[in-house]
């Protein structure tokens, strides 16, 4: 999607950190990504304890699905696979972590050829077959880097819009708006209601704060303790103001004061104080907001780029790595990680622009 370099200039302000942030930080973490693939539990009338399956987008966002093959048709290196079978790679799969030893080749080679829409269909359908959860097995068979890249891309997309950096769910906005005439926050407000549609839209706009803001911390840890565990009933918009808008760097501030105040973890809170749509898109925050490393840990931020931008514009950010450094992303990538996690990283990353 896009236009090439002139895309990436006009969304630069959102684009360059995430390229910076792979070139400085990518060797020398310690701490990879944890993310869950649960964001919000369907409409405002369905009720289900697995999140997971009902946050499909034809279920949620049904507009959004009408144009999600074609949006993501452009400068993605990640394509829909054009003769896809969920039941057949379910299968795949199912065989690649039977038995003694675990088969990652067929595992990696299968996924990064694979759109996220269809990874959540074959998600979807390994639960038919086997009536087993299959991001719970693939946690079983595979470990560190290559584990967290592999669940990632197992995570439905749209939960990079509650990724407290939240660029690229605004470059995706951007461009949907201009390439589509169709503007995925009305979408949004159409298919979502209250409180649960006024965080995704907080999270679409990616208006977060920066930094700490010191003075604030123990005010905002206050407010969110009156609006909840010291409040009958529920101040549903002071838990959606401040944890939609705060940086990821002062959320966590601000769960450790809640914590002292309270003696309750923000978690348990959101699980006594909210329900449905709205609790599980705070969870999701918060688990975001606490998997975001510190300086010097930066594996995740990689693993987040090359997933979510994969099938958006990864043929942009190539070439834009490749004007801003003297090595390509392909070359730094293949250079500084190693064994299966390298494999798959290179194969999203799609070719060598040295």
């Amino acid at each position: 999607m896009g236009r090439c370099l002139a895309t990436v200039r006009r969304c630069c302000q959102y684009l360059t950190p995430d390229v910076m942030k792979i070139e400085y930080g990518a060797v020398s973490a310690s701490a990879p990504l944890r993310s869950q693939s649960a964001l919000c539990a369907g409409s405002g009338s369905t009720s289900a304890p697995q999140v997971d399956s009902l946050l499909t987008t034809h279920l949620l966002f049904p507009k959004i699905h009408q144009t999600s093959r074609l949006k993501m048709a452009g400068r993605g290196t990640v394509k829909p696979s054009g003769n896809f079978n969920a039941s057949a790679d379910a299968e795949v799969l199912h065989k690649a972590m039977k038995g003694l030893g675990t088969d990652e080749d067929a595992i990696l080679q299968l996924l990064t050829a694979r759109s996220n829409t269809q990874r959540q269909e074959i998600k979807n359908t390994y639960k038919t077959l086997f009536g087993k959860d299959l991001i719970d097995d693939l946690k079983g068979e595979l470990g560190g880097k290559f584990e967290s890249l592999i669940v990632g891309l197992m995570t439905h997309l749209l939960l990079m819009m509650s990724h407290p950096s939240a660029m690229p769910s605004r470059v995706l906005e951007l461009t949907r708006k201009k390439e589509y005439d169709d503007n995925l926050e009305e979408d949004i407000c159409g298919d979502t209601s209250g409180h649960f549609k006024r965080l995704l839209v907080i999270l679409l706009q990616g208006n977060r704060q920066t930094g700490i803001q010191e003075g604030n911390i123990e005010a905002d840890a206050q407010a969110l303790f009156k609006a909840g565990e010291q409040k009958y009933g529920t101040d549903e918009q002071s838990f959606v103001t401040i944890l939609g808008n705060r940086s990821a760097e002062h959320l966590r501030k601000v769960f450790d004061a809640y914590m002292k105040m309270s003696g309750f973890e923000m978690e348990e809170s959101i699980q006594r104080e909210t329900s449905g749509n709205l609790r599980a898109l705070l969870l999701a925050v918060v688990k975001c907001a606490r998997s975001v490393p510190g300086a010097g840990t930066d594996d995740d931020t990689l693993i987040r780029v090359m997933v979510t931008r994969s099938e958006v514009d990864m043929l942009d950010i190539r070439k834009e790595f490749r004007r801003m450094f003297a090595c390509s992303l392909h070359s730094m990538v293949k250079g500084d990680t190693g064994g299966d996690y390298r494999k798959a990283l290179l194969l999203l990353c799609g070719g060598d622009d040295a």
